[in-house]
This record gives C-alpha cells, structure tokens and sequence, in this order.
C-alpha cells in the first residue's frame, strides 16, 4: 500500500508521539508500504525550525534521509 504522510503525522511518527495511533504507526512501520513525505511537508518543517517553533532530535536533514 501507499501512504503520503501529512506534515503532522510524520513529527509524531518520528518523535514517538502517543498522537500516532498504534494502528496507524503499524503501517507505517511496515516495509511493505511506500511511505511518502511532500516537498510542501519538508518546507512546512524546515520554516518551524527556522523560526524556533520547532525542535528536532537530531539535524532536519539526517531525520529525513532516515525516516
């Protein structure tokens, strides 16, 4: 199956947020499904981040090559 994730549910997946259902944090787990991330998601980000409305436990850019 084929997922795009909005720019919420891919900080909670992410930080480990308990906002992420569990069923929902299965499939996205799940190597079987595509996961997709928009470019507007990364803008959305990377504008948080610039402006302190966001922290991040490691740098954006390794968070994105790894998740």
């Amino acid at each position: 199956m084929k997922f795009l994730l909005d720019t919420h549910t891919f900080l909670w997946f992410i930080m480990g947020s308990p906002n992420l259902s569990a069923p929902a944090r299965a499939l996205i787990e799940d190597a079987v499904n595509a996961k997709f991330l928009s470019v507007a998601s990364l803008w959305e980000i990377a504008i948080k981040l610039s402006i302190g409305k966001l922290t991040l436990s490691a740098p954006f850019d390794v968070l994105i090559r790894n998740n």
